[in-house]
């Protein structure tokens, strides 16, 4: 089966920029803007790096409400909204397809989990109540359970399921679900430093951390393979692994939130339990930063 893909290239998963009172919406508006100057294929808001588990309901929705206002239709803009708790998952997804996304996040439940069965009934029941498309997430590290290539399989027979986030750790694992699903489940890396790897094996694209930072540098990546330059696409993938290395030197998103303060996209200020960059590796991580 194949599916219209919501997008093709480099997707940026948003950091959250807060200020004393909440989110900083100023600061957002400079960071998205800059992503759209920069060629970014689509944007994710209420991810992972943009710190959604410690967002309020009522954050996370005007998170998303801003951010389709701002992005007026220029890139598709992708609502995390998964979550451990399937009803309040499909109440944000519905939500974000009232106010205009155009497509889903949603990573696997965490902490309960479930069984495999209970994931296909997980995003079956989000797209049942949204109707939008979905990208079902799987990054077993943060949540204990990963999406296996069989049950990706299964995602992929909804009509509403168009694509595969895997954060995971296995390349055989990645292989075998693109080999299962084909078409009908289009997939993106997860990972930074897997971008190639992953376009090689049959992947649509990224969605990045870095590309908050270097959102250019992540397009061409892409865009240098979908032209069939392997070799300079592969001299650029090995030039940006020490910046995806820097990026997990802490736990995503602490050094990209140093990162984006020291070039004035946002305040370093987090939500607890994340606390600062230690300041041996902020050093680091700069230094690197500047050299790019």
């Amino acid at each position: 089966m194949k599916k219209t893909i919501v997008f093709r290239g480099s997707a940026t998963a948003l950091a959250t920029p807060f200020d004393e009172d909440g989110i900083d919406y100023i600061s957002l508006t400079k960071m998205i803007e800059h992503q759209l100057a920069n060629g970014t294929d689509a944007l994710v808001v209420c991810g992972t790096t943009g710190e959604a588990s410690t967002l309020s309901d009522e954050e996370k929705r005007e998170l998303i409400e801003f951010a389709v206002k701002q992005v007026r239709k220029r890139v598709p803009v992708i609502a995390g909204t998964g979550g451990n708790d399937t009803k309040k998952a499909c109440a944000l997804s519905k939500f974000a397809a009232e106010c205009g996304a155009d497509a889903l996040l949603a990573v696997t439940p965490y902490y309960n989990k479930c069984t495999q069965r209970g994931l296909t009934a997980y995003y079956n029941a989000i797209a049942e109540e949204s109707r939008l498309p979905f990208i079902a997430y799987s990054v077993p590290a943060r949540t204990g359970m990963k999406i296996e290539p069989e049950t990706a399989a299964k995602i992929a027979e909804n009509e509403l399921a168009v694509g595969f986030k895997d954060a995971g750790d296995s390349i055989a694992d990645t292989a075998r679900t693109i080999s299962l699903c084909g078409d009908a489940l289009p997939v993106y890396s997860g990972n930074d430093d897997r971008i190639l790897p992953i376009l090689s094996l049959g992947g649509k694209g990224v969605i990045s951390v870095m590309s908050n930072l270097i959102p250019e540098k992540v397009k061409r990546l892409c865009t240098l393979f979908f032209d069939g330059n392997i070799k300079k696409a592969a001299e650029l993938q090995t030039e940006l692994i020490p910046l995806c290395d820097a990026l997990r030197c802490e736990v995503n998103p602490i050094p990209l939130k140093a990162a984006l303060a020291s070039k004035g996209f946002c305040r370093n200020l987090l939500r607890a339990p994340l606390t600062e960059l230690s300041l041996e590796n902020e050093n680091k991580l700069l230094s690197l930063i500047d050299k790019l």
